[in-house]
């Protein structure tokens, strides 16, 4: 898919930018958004030359402002339509779960530029990225309970791993919409910034990325990260780091990491996620949903 009609996608310099492009609805979610920024994905994923992405909202007033609850024609807002009795059918599946299991997924370095409001889906996309930035005019919110539903998009398995059980129980308990200074401060952000440096910042970051690291050793390391921190010994995190090490020491990667170093100057690394992950990954088996 490369023509969007609810997104915009840009790559430039090795960083790919995806804004959800819905201003004259404050980027509300809708189906067709979640499908074309997984669409997205697969083509960045695909694409040796992107290493990093960030992503970020159009207009100046809201990342994402949650699930359209007003969409064209009407309809169902939150699930499918469809009755069915059977709850492992597919029509079933939460489309924000959707998204950031398709994020989780992802082989490049995701990063949120948050430009301002991101409530319901807006804030719980943006918990399958690797590092959040924030507008000082962001607003947050998980706003579920208000709405007579309950958290979405995997948001239950990533939020309290994000910011702590107990941070994780208030703020959906709540429903309330909060700053960008609590959001830092509860570790739902990095940073915040004036929003006219949001952008650069979160290009600082990812040029950071794409300049100076072997695409390969990003790409496993994410994996490593998300996937080994609830394994339920240290001895699992071993196996990986061991084999990573094991086969990566030995690739072209690693020779120019020392060569570099020895000769100071900037790295060329040659290896390609698309080729030359290591023979041993994925190590984990896929998920279905039953």
């Amino acid at each position: 898919m490369s023509n969007y009609t609810q997104i915009l996608v840009d790559k430039t310099d090795g960083i790919a930018t995806i804004t959800l492009n819905r201003p004259e609805k404050m980027n509300a979610y809708t189906r067709i958004m979640g499908e074309e920024i997984m669409a997205a994905m697969d083509d960045i994923d695909a694409d040796d030359d992107v290493r990093a992405v960030i992503f970020t909202g159009s207009g100046e007033r809201a990342f994402c402002a949650g699930a359209d609850l007003t969409p064209e024609g009407g309809g169902h807002v939150f699930s499918d339509p469809t009755q069915v009795d059977d709850l492992s059918d597919e029509r079933v599946r939460d489309g924000g779960g959707l998204l950031t299991l398709r994020l989780f997924e992802s082989k490049k370095p995701l990063i949120s530029a948050c430009n301002g409001v991101a409530v319901g889906v807006g804030s719980t996309m943006q918990l399958a990225m690797d590092i959040r930035l924030a507008a000082s005019h962001a607003r947050y919110g998980f706003v579920f309970a208000r709405r007579g539903i309950v958290p979405e998009a995997c948001s239950s398995w990533f939020l309290p791993r994000l910011v702590g059980i107990s941070q994780a129980l208030e703020w959906c308990y709540s429903g309330r919409v909060f700053d960008a200074e609590e959001a830092k401060a509860g570790g739902l952000v990095r940073s915040i910034h004036a929003p006219d440096d949001l952008m650069l910042e979160a290009r600082s970051i990812a040029r950071e990325i794409a300049e100076n690291t072997s695409a390969v050793s990003v790409s496993m390391t994410r994996a490593m990260m998300w996937r080994l921190m609830n394994t339920d010994h240290p001895m699992e995190a071993h196996k990986i780091d061991s084999r990573a090490i094991y086969r990566l020491s030995r690739g072209a990667d690693a020779k120019e990491g020392i060569a570099s170093f020895l000769e100071k100057r900037a790295p060329e690394y040659p290896g390609k996620v698309s080729e030359d992950m290591p023979d041993f990954y994925p190590w984990w088996e896929t998920r279905a949903y039953e």
